[in-house]
C-alpha cells in the first residue's frame, strides 16, 4: 500500500482538533501502520504535550531556520510502536505566514518522509497556510462541534478552498480572463448571478467552455470528510445535514459525515494528565469511536 497523507483540520478553535490528532496517529499505529505525526499548527504547537512528550530538542524551526537538512533529522520517536513525531515550530516570529517558496519546500520534504501514514495536524482557521497544507492531502479531516456556529465556519472553510483550487486551476492553464469571474464571485451581494458555484461555472463556459468542464473535474476530486466532535445526542448528527445540503447547493461540493466522537469526560481527565486518552483509557467511548476512525481512514 502506498503512502498516505491524513489532514486534520479544525476551522473553528477549541473544537478538539488536536486531541482527535494525537489519539488517531496512536490508533492507526495500533493497527500496524507506521505513522509519522507533524504539528503544523505554526505558531500555536501543542501536539507533543497531547502525546505525552514532554522533552525534544528539535522541530520545524530547525528546518524552517535551515539548522537540518530533512525532516527525517527531527523526527521523536512517541514511546508509541510505530509512532513518531515532529513537533511545530513556535520560536520564529511570524512563523505562520511561511511565504510561498519556504511553504513548497516543506511540503516537498512533507511527502518524502517515510512511513505509511504522514498526519498532519493543521492550525485553525481558513488562511492560505492551512489550505494549502489541505490540499496535499489524500483524506481530509474536517473536524466540527455540533454547534451551528462552528459548522458554519466548515462551509466558510470549504468555500475558502475551493476558491482557492479553482485560482490555481486556472492560472496553471493561463485561463486569466476567468480570474476576474472569481474576483466577483467574493462578493455575491453586489454579483447575484454569481451566488453558487453552477452559476459561477456557467459564467466561466461562455468564455472558455473546456476551463469551465476542467474546473468541474477539480471539484469532484475534492470530497472532504466532516467529523463531528463532542456530540451528546441523535440531534448532534442531524445538524451536519443542514451543511451537507449548503455546501451541494452552493458550491456543488459533496461531503460525507466520516464519524462521530462523543462528548466524553476521560478525555478530560487524560488531558489533565497530559497523555492521550487512547492510552489512559482504552475502553473509553472516545477511545473506542477513534480506532472506528482509524479503521476508515485505513
Amino acid at each position: 500500500m502506498s503512502k498516505q497523507v491524513i489532514a486534520i483540520v479544525g476551522p473553528k478553535g477549541g473544537i478538539g482538533k488536536s486531541t482527535i490528532s494525537a489519539n488517531l496517529s496512536i490508533a492507526l499505529s495500533g493497527i500496524g501502520k507506521k505513522v509519522t505525526a507533524v504539528d503544523l499548527d505554526l505558531g500555536g504547537a501543542n501536539l507533543h504535550i497531547l502525546m505525552g512528550v514532554r522533552n525534544y530538542t528539535n522541530s520545524l524551526d530547525d528546518f524552517i531556520l535551515k539548522k537540518v537538512k530533512s525532516l527525517e533529522e527531527i523526527l521523536i520517536e512517541t514511546g508509541t510502536e510505530g509512532l513518531r513525531l515532529i513537533c511545530g515550530g513556535s520560536n520564529i516570529p511570524d512563523i505562520a505566514n511561511m511565504p510561498f517558496q519556504q511553504k513548497r519546500k516543506l511540503i516537498n520534504h512533507l511527502l518524502k518522509l517515510e512511513s505509511d501514514i504522514v498526519l498532519l495536524d493543521l492550525a485553525a482557521g481558513s488562511s492560505f497556510n492551512v489550505v494549502d497544507f489541505l490540499m496535499i492531502a489524500d483524506q481530509r479531516l474536517l473536524v466540527t462541534s455540533p454547534e451551528m456556529t462552528s459548522l458554519l465556519k466548515v462551509y466558510t472553510f470549504i468555500k475558502t478552498c475551493v476558491f482557492r483550487m479553482l485560482t490555481f486551476h486556472f492560472k496553471e492553464t493561463e485561463a486569466h480572463e476567468i480570474l476576474e469571474i472569481l474576483e466577483s464571485a467574493h462578493d455575491p451581494a453586489a454579483n447575484p448571478h454569481l451566488n453558487t458555484m453552477d452559476n459561477i461555472l456557467f459564467e466561466v463556459e461562455k468564455i472558455n467552455p473546456s476551463s469551465a468542464a476542467t474546473a468541474r473535474d477539480v471539484l469532484a476530486l475534492f470530497k472532504p470528510n466532516i467529523v463531528i466532535n463532542m456530540v451528546q445526542s441523535e440531534g448532534d448528527l442531524k445538524v451536519g445535514a443542514v451543511v451537507q445540503s449548503m455546501l451541494r447547493q452552493y458550491l456543488g461540493i459533496h461531503i460525507s459525515i466520516a464519524t462521530s466522537l462523543p462528548l466524553d469526560p476521560m478525555v478530560r481527565k487524560a488531558a489533565r494528565q497530559n497523555r492521550p486518552v487512547i492510552l489512559v483509557s482504552p475502553d473509553s467511548d472516545f477511545s473506542r469511536a477513534v480506532r472506528k476512525l482509524a479503521e476508515q481512514c485505513e
